[in-house]
């Protein structure tokens, strides 16, 4: 038998996308701040400044946008704008999702009354290649970790 809650967990959506970051580097040679500006946030932008692989580091944030837009695809909410899906590291490096804009009321549509959906995200590379993996998940609004933990929502 499950665990007590266990039951009213639910995943909402899943998306994955891989990029190859030649493909991203030829896009960053030709039009780099056409495409950065449109595509990236600013938080993004500042964040990839500090790589020493920018063509790699957008590569797999592009990956994370459009896994999240395909996550969110059950929403019926068209379009998702490129900015709407923006990709951060918590304090000890785990990359999460903020959600803007049309990106945002998607989840809300999406998640039924009376739950919390949150995104979680994996992202993955071997050289020229970036993945990404979201899923939605949604639990009841006072649904509680095992051990007597809330769940961290945002």
């Amino acid at each position: 038998m499950p665990a007590a809650g266990v039951r009213d967990k639910m995943i909402l959506g899943t998306g994955t996308d891989i990029v190859d970051a030649r493909r991203i580097a030829e896009v960053l040679d030709r039009h780099q701040d056409r495409f950065v500006h449109r595509i990236f946030t600013e938080s993004e932008q500042a964040a990839a400044v500090q790589s020493a692989n920018q063509a790699a580091f957008f590569a797999k944030r592009f990956a994370v946008k459009e896994a999240v837009y395909k996550a969110l695809s059950g929403s019926g909410v068209r379009p998702l704008g490129w900015r709407d899906a923006e990709t951060i590291n918590a304090a000890d490096g785990a990359p999460l999702v903020r959600l803007y804009g049309r990106c945002k009321t998607a989840l809300e549509t999406m998640t039924p009354d009376g739950y919390k959906a949150s995104l979680f995200l994996s992202i993955s590379d071997e050289a020229p290649y970036a993945l990404a993996f979201v899923v939605v998940d949604a639990v009841p609004i006072e649904w509680k970790m095992p051990h007597g933990q809330n769940r961290q929502r945002k």
